[in-house]
């Protein structure tokens, strides 16, 4: 009977198996894996065939291993463990395909070793073992297959929520960056000519160009087109100054810049770039203590040109720094205020024009945040 022989030759039949799976690409059975696996499939089949010996079970028999073309809704101890084997080998990072193999080589194994023993099965053993390899293998594919969606639903939906949260941001940024030249405006009566009436006038058009590059990313699925450009040093750190100026009246710390080298440029996305600097302004000030000062400063070295943000935070909590870049990452505990989205913006930006941004922590004072760009000449 394939019971008694199943019973016999238990530990034979999972060794054949391990050596039939370890034959293929990709595919290691371990010992924690498999215990969803054969082993249990094995004790499942071998029950079923002893509640259809003598008295003849049916009733035991489907609920161990459920019935052919598994139209019953009730869940078999046979089906429980093959869902349980599928999600396993999805997390162990396997295909669809070796599944349904991992099945398959038992099968072989027990057709292989019946042949060399000349143990003969009866047709209606064989029936049983043929279906209760199909619910098996249908309720492992099944688990694979939903588990699999669900973890591809799972990461389009990070993706994207970090498109929108990035878009939100950098929107927030450019609005709050005109709200507080219209207000530097209005209280200094200053003309609409002058370097606040340029802030303002650059915020809003990079508004402008924020809101046709979404729009043209929902008719063509793509980012738009961005113009890599050289552009003196000068102007760059200047426009970015103009920006800071008015963060430091709003935040109550002061701002110094350092003196640039006329003769430096850089070649890259301009409005990128600048957004990303201005990224790095705006969450200086916003963490820098009042009646502190946040210090721009740009060199040459070598062959690069370095811009750094000095702040006065405090410094950073241990470990710190090396989260701070990645998405959704606030500073501080239950700060609420922002996205944490800026510094992993900002880095993007860089590293997009061949560049790089880094942090130092000074501890008990602050932080030092510096982008390494190549040097034009």
């Amino acid at each position: 009977m394939m019971s008694r022989f199943l019973a016999n030759n238990h530990d034979e039949l999972v060794e054949r198996c391990k050596a039939k799976v370890a034959l293929r690409p990709r595919r290691a059975a371990t010992a924690e894996q498999l215990s969803n696996g054969v082993p249990l499939f094995l004790a499942q089949l071998q029950k079923t065939l002893e509640a259809e010996e003598g008295a003849g079970d049916a009733a035991e028999s489907l609920r161990i291993s459920g019935e052919s073309g598994g139209g019953t809704l009730v869940v078999s101890e046979m089906g429980v463990s093959a869902t349980a084997h599928g999600k396993q080998l999805l997390n162990l990072g396997f295909s669809v395909d070796q599944v349904v193999h991992d099945y398959g080589d038992l099968c072989q194994a027990i057709t292989d070793l019946a042949f060399e023993r000349d143990a003969p099965f009866s047709i209606d053993e064989f029936r049983t073992l043929n279906r209760c390899l199909d619910n098996a293998i249908a309720s492992a594919v099944s688990a694979f297959s939903h588990q699999r969606d669900a973890m591809v639903a799972r990461k389009q939906t990070a993706e994207v929520n970090e498109r929108v949260g990035v878009l939100v941001h950098e929107l927030r940024n450019s609005l709050s960056t005109a709200s507080y030249a219209v207000a530097a405006l209005e209280q200094g009566n200053l003309p609409i000519s002058g370097s606040t009436g340029a802030v303002l006038k650059r915020s809003l058009a990079a508004l402008n160009t924020l809101v046709n590059r979404s729009l043209a990313e929902v008719h063509t699925e793509a980012d738009a087109i961005r113009e890599r450009q050289t552009f003196p040093l000068t102007s760059f750190i200047a426009e970015a100054r103009n920006d800071a100026l008015l963060y430091a009246q709003a935040s109550g710390c002061r701002f110094t810049t350092a003196a640039v080298d006329p003769a430096l440029e850089l070649t890259g996305d301009h409005a990128r770039l600048l957004s990303a600097l201005e990224s790095l302004l705006q969450n200086a000030f916003k963490f820098s203590r009042p009646d502190t000062e946040v210090t721009l400063n740009s060199q040459a070295v070598g062959d690069k040109i370095l811009i750094s943000v000095h702040d006065h935070c405090g410094g950073l909590a241990p470990g710190y720094a090396t989260t701070m870049f990645k998405p959704f990452s606030q500073r501080t505990v239950g700060d609420k205020s922002s996205l944490g989205l800026g510094l992993s913006i900002a880095r993007a930006s860089v590293e997009a024009d061949g560049g790089t941004l880094t942090v130092q922590d000074v501890p008990a004072v602050g932080c030092v945040f510096t982008i390494s760009l190549p040097r034009y000449n």
